[in-house]
């Protein structure tokens, strides 16, 4: 009876203190992420525009993944240094010259750069947001707030290409979406910049007394100083070392969980075709689970805060590796195409589970008093891991078959589970309420 009321007051806690976050972090992401989402499907057809063949085209399209990486570390310089709102609002208005050279770009190169500067300012914004929810929500309802973050870039990048689509209907030109995420950008530097300042909001509500509250209370997005510790900033690569254990054990699990993840876009797709069933139904599975993906966001949330970090990730990746696994010896079956449609489904919920995880963890071992570098060196391994994958997927199905890349895609679900078995009681704190 007390653990319940325990949980149910830190629910009822949480709800307000989340809302709180909207104007500052939810609604930024989501127009960031719409935007984006807008265009990434278009980079392709616009790069053959330009001249570019098949591969070149791919190669364009994964500038954007290319300039994230290299983002990463440098964003989490800036955020130390010259705090989250300000880093973000950067990010959105240097992405902005991105969306000009897309648009304006005479040559296939200067396309590619604009598509490289939108990744690299993508990794700021991201990591400012990160670094923001770190050092501001409280630990007992940390998972819950980073997997809504989670929950609403998902949103944006779901819905994305429907505008997309709904542009090109409109205009006939795909540009016109490059204009839209031109606008999404303005509209949320402007929200960051003019926003309702959430610990303002917090520190102004009658009878909230708690702790936690009150520390949100004490910062303003501006760089980490005054009430959060500063001593022992020792860089990025300072930091990288230092942390060096947790990166290589947690962080390599956390990068098998961005490959596993990533491998899910490319795999399923090359899986129907592979079989032979046509576009629309390829899309309606694909759309299904990516349903079923968006519908579980939130409760990943509420599993890691309730019982632990663990009861989200290794369901999340047994499930996902298993299901690889176990698709990779159906390909031949008569019954290819329902059992293609059943493991999909399985996949989605896999990585539904995983909502919110890898910032989660980042943000549990991450150092309290500087985390903006370590969760830079933190992304860098994720996002590695998520490049990565469609690459390796990719070879392995050139030199033999998709199933065995598929195969490998689930052993590396499977190794992944058990790295995070491992390493998770070790370095997570303990975070049940």
């Amino acid at each position: 009876m007390t653990v319940q009321t325990n949980v149910d007051a830190v629910t009822d806690r949480a709800a307000p203190v989340l809302r709180r976050f909207g104007p500052m972090i939810y609604g930024p992401t989501v127009l960031f992420a719409l935007g984006e989402g807008a265009v990434i499907p278009l980079i392709p057809i616009i790069a053959a525009q330009l001249g570019a063949d098949v591969a070149t085209a791919a190669l364009v399209a994964s500038a954007l993944v290319v300039g994230q990486l290299c983002g990463n570390l440098p964003a989490g310089w800036a955020v130390a240094r010259i705090g989250e709102r300000l880093t973000m609002t950067i990010a959105g208005t240097v992405s902005l010259a991105g969306v000009v050279g897309m648009v304006f770009a005479p040559v296939l190169g200067v396309f590619a750069a604009s598509v490289f500067l939108i990744g690299f300012c993508a990794a700021g914004f991201g990591l400012a947001r990160h670094s923001f929810m770190t050092t501001r929500v409280p630990l007992a309802f940390r998972a819950r707030a980073l997997s809504l973050l989670g929950g609403t870039f998902r949103l944006g990048m779901f819905v994305g290409p429907f505008v997309a689509a709904g542009l090109l209907g409109l205009f006939g030109d795909a540009h016109a979406a490059i204009w839209f995420f031109g606008a999404c950008l303005v509209a949320t530097v402007v929200l960051v910049l003019f926003g309702p300042d959430p610990e303002n909001q917090l520190a102004a509500t009658p009878g909230n007394g708690s702790d936690d509250a009150a520390s949100l209370a004490e910062d303003t997005g501006e760089a980490v100083t005054g009430s959060i510790p500063t001593a022992g900033r020792v860089g990025v690569f300072g930091t990288m070392w230092r942390f060096r254990r947790v990166l290589s054990r947690l962080g390599l699990a956390a990068a098998s969980l961005s490959a596993v993840r990533s491998a899910r876009q490319v795999v399923l797709p090359l899986w129907g075709l592979s079989i032979g069933l046509d576009a629309q139904t390829i899309a309606l599975i694909v759309g299904i689970s990516g349903a079923i993906d968006f519908a579980l966001f939130y409760a990943s949330g509420q599993v890691m805060d309730r019982f632990g970090r663990l009861w989200a990730a290794l369901p999340a990746m047994l499930l996902m590796g298993a299901g690889f696994l176990a698709l990779a010896f159906t390909h031949d079956l008569a019954s290819a195409a329902m059992w293609f449609a059943m493991f999909a489904a399985v996949l989605g919920v896999g990585n539904g589970l995983s909502s919110g995880i890898l910032l989660t963890l980042g943000a549990d071992v991450a150092p309290k008093g500087d985390p903006a570098p370590f969760l830079g060196s933190w992304r860098t391994l994720t996002d590695a891991g998520g490049a990565i994958s469609p690459l390796l997927v990719s070879g392995i199905a050139a030199v033999s078959s998709l199933s065995i890349a598929t195969g490998a895609v689930g052993a590396i679900g499977l190794l992944g589970a058990f790295a995070f078995l491992r390493w998770v009681p070790r370095f997570v704190p303990q975070v049940r309420p």
